[in-house]
């Protein structure tokens, strides 16, 4: 089958999406960067980009025209999204899309339907892929709740006992995702992204505290108490249920696994944790883009 020549990023402005858009301009691919509002000088020269809503079907058809591939980043605040990707992905089949990378998390608990059953959703498309990827190594920078409790209060809060989790750089499943988004012998399956090493959260605070100098611990509490400071931070309680979740794989040693996805995809060894840390002085880690 023939190589991609258009692919779509939703979420074009966040975490990944930007890295996504990046990488694909750099390869000579076409992007078509689709979000509510124009990103502005942010957006590579040469970029298309569209103006694209979730909720409002009328923005759908622009944003599919002459599209072949779409990097597939769910309505960040809908808790149970399943039915409008369903409705957004039966409308590309018909546009001619044949392929669709989905990021979605393997720390999602099963119980939380929307979050975890949008990967099901996917498997419409004549080609699809599933990135399962592991917790956020950026979760770690900007003003993620967990890296505002490190630079200001030096402690990360958890309620993940002493469970590990193969943390991975949000940059390295950019660059799965740009590869599966365009090559041609596509293999449709779900692939689980981790960084090199499964760390506990004293691992994590350990090497905050060698790399940047501060006097960083870990502070373990219950599921109840991580809900409370969740929700008091401003998250949504559907997020709040799906992160305590997560939290709670993670104390059971279901989120202790190490793959090597990234290395055979990307051809490169996954970022550790310890090399994120040396990129990103504390000053400099107040400034990442969220997903969007």
């Amino acid at each position: 089958m023939s190589a991609i020549g258009t692919v779509l990023v939703t979420g074009g402005t966040g975490q990944t999406g930007r890295i996504v858009t990046d990488l694909l301009h750099r390869r000579g691919v076409n992007v078509v960067v689709a979000s509510r509002h124009h990103p502005g000088e942010r957006l590579p020269a040469g970029v298309r980009h569209v103006r694209f809503d979730w909720a409002d079907v009328a923005t759908h058809e622009e944003a599919l025209r002459d599209v072949d591939s779409i990097y597939l980043l769910p309505p960040p605040l809908d808790p149970d999204p399943v039915d409008v990707v369903d409705g957004f992905l039966r409308r590309a089949v018909g546009a001619g899309v044949r392929r669709a990378v989905l990021l979605n998390s393997s720390a999602f608990p099963l119980c939380a339907p929307g979050l975890h059953a949008v990967r099901l959703t996917v498997q419409q498309m004549p080609e699809w892929s599933v990135l399962l990827a592991s917790g956020f190594m950026q979760n770690f920078l900007g003003t993620h709740p967990t890296a505002v409790a490190v630079r200001e209060h030096h402690e990360i809060v958890a309620a993940a006992g002493n469970g590990r989790m193969g943390w991975v750089d949000a940059a390295d499943v950019a660059a799965v995702a740009a590869e599966l988004l365009t090559r041609a012998d596509h293999d449709s399956r779900e692939h689980v992204l981790t960084g090199p090493e499964a760390l506990s959260y004293d691992n994590l605070a350990a090497a905050i505290a060698a790399e940047w100098e501060l006097p960083v611990g870990y502070r373990p509490v219950t599921a109840a108490e991580r809900a409370a400071q969740l929700v008091d931070a401003g998250l949504p309680p559907t997020f709040v249920d799906a992160l305590v979740g997560a939290d709670v794989l993670t104390a059971s040693g279901a989120e202790d696994r190490v793959t090597t996805e990234v290395a055979q995809l990307v051809g490169r060894d996954a970022t550790s944790f310890a090399d994120l840390l040396h990129r990103h002085a504390p000053r400099a880690a107040m400034t990442t883009t969220p997903e969007v």
